[in-house]
Order: structure tokens, then sequence, then C-alpha cells
């Protein structure tokens, strides 16, 4: 019973997506969404530090003006990396921000562009009307982008995240979703019911707060973790004692 539930919640999680083609555009724009304190400016930073490393001239747009520790650790995270970040003021248009960011890249020959935006409560209208804003403005510099945009969710957040995920998919066609936070207690559970209702896939974990702490999400993997089936030899030796 046991191998035919894993076998199961493997193919919700299995969502037919293509892999994402980052050379398709240039430069190839990932808009990064999700409420506060999910770990956006963190996934974004270890994401640009897979492209760096694998040979692509990466920029990162600080799109969360409301916060300016947000912009700070953005920074930090581009001068570790070797990316360059674009920013405005403090309060500012976070529309004209990555307006300018997304000229600057196609004039520097930017490979990827990473847009962070502020965390938006999902039960807050006017912020998701801002994010949508910030949509279409980016789209006046270059109708095909963003060419991916990612929901950054966490494994703590429970049935919660089945809200934000639906809402954030409502306004900004989500494309992609990161899992965060499963380096302590949760399990991620939650992505089961996500996935299957919104047919969107996921495409990173966060395990961490180390660079090399996000990972390709592997659903097969993702199951073993999720259900801990004890193998031959642990059932074994659980039964003797």
């Amino acid at each position: 019973v046991l191998g035919a539930l894993k076998e199961e919640s493997r193919r919700l999680l299995e969502v037919p997506a293509a892999p994402v083609d980052w050379a398709a555009k240039r430069p190839f724009v990932l808009l990064v969404v999700g409420v506060n304190g999910v770990g956006k400016t963190t996934t974004i930073g270890k994401l640009a530090a897979q492209h760096v490393a694998a040979g692509r001239k990466v920029m990162l747009a600080a799109g969360d003006t409301f916060r300016a520790a947000a912009v700070e650790q953005l920074a930090v995270w581009g001068q570790r990396v070797g990316a360059e970040v674009v920013h405005g003021k403090e309060g500012g248009d976070p529309s004209s921000v990555v307006f300018e960011a997304l000229k600057r890249a196609q004039a520097e020959n930017v490979d990827v562009l990473i847009v962070d935006t502020a965390g938006r409560l999902h039960v807050k209208q006017e912020l998701m009307e801002e994010l949508a804003k910030v949509r279409r403005v980016m789209k006046k510099a270059e109708p095909s982008a963003p060419h991916e945009t990612w929901l950054v969710l966490d494994a703590t957040n429970g049935q919660n995240a089945i809200a934000q995920a639906t809402t954030f998919k409502d306004l900004v066609e989500v494309s992609g979703i990161v899992l965060t936070k499963l380096d302590g207690t949760a399990k991620g559970g939650v992505i089961l019911g996500i996935c299957h209702e919104l047919q969107v896939p996921v495409r990173y974990i966060g395990i961490g707060e180390q660079v090399d702490d996000l990972r390709v999400f592997e659903p097969r993997d993702f199951i073993d973790a999720l259900y801990e089936l004890p193998g031959p030899d642990k059932a074994s030796a659980e039964a003797s004692a």
C-alpha cells in the first residue's frame, strides 16, 4: 500500500514541463515572486551563483523597493557571486527599477536577468496589483518577458501555501515553483496538492543557507524523503530490537 502511495504521489509531482532553456532569449528574464519571508532573495542569490558558474553573465534587479534590507541583501549576493545589481531609491517605484534593469541587460549583453520583488501578501489586493504592474511595464521593454515566473514557497507554510500559489498563478501566470526551508522539520507535503491543482512544476528546492543548497527538484528523491520508508535492513533491525 505504501509503495502504491509513493508511486501515485510521484505521478502528481511529475507535471509535464520542458526543461528551462536559458539560452532561448538574451537576456532571459526570470521574475521571482512570493510572500514575505519565504526566501526569495536567498534563492535568487543561489540561482545566480549557479548561472555564473555555468559561464553566463547575470544581472539582478532589486524590485523589492519597500524593504531596504532586501536591496542590501541582494547587493551582498551580487558581490558574492559576481553579478551586477540594479536598484533604485528606497520606497521608489519597483516597475521603474525593473524597466531600467531590463534595458541595461539588453545593452550589456546579459544572459540572465533575475528580478526580485517585494513580499506580496496574497490577501493584499493592492500589492498584488502592483506586482501585475511590474509585469506590464517589463513587457514595454521586452514583449516576451518575463520568460519564466517562479513562485517561492516556504515548506513550513502548510495549507496556506495552496492559497498563495492559487492567487499568484491567477495574477502572474506562475510557470515554476521553488520550495524552500526543507532543511528543518517540514517535509513540504503540501506541494502534492499544489502540483495536482495548478499543474505547475517544481523546479528547485532549498535545503539550507549555503550557496550550494539550492538543488534541482527530483520527484522520486523528494517522495522517498517525504515518506521515509525504512529499507529491509533497517526494518529487520527494528523488528529484532
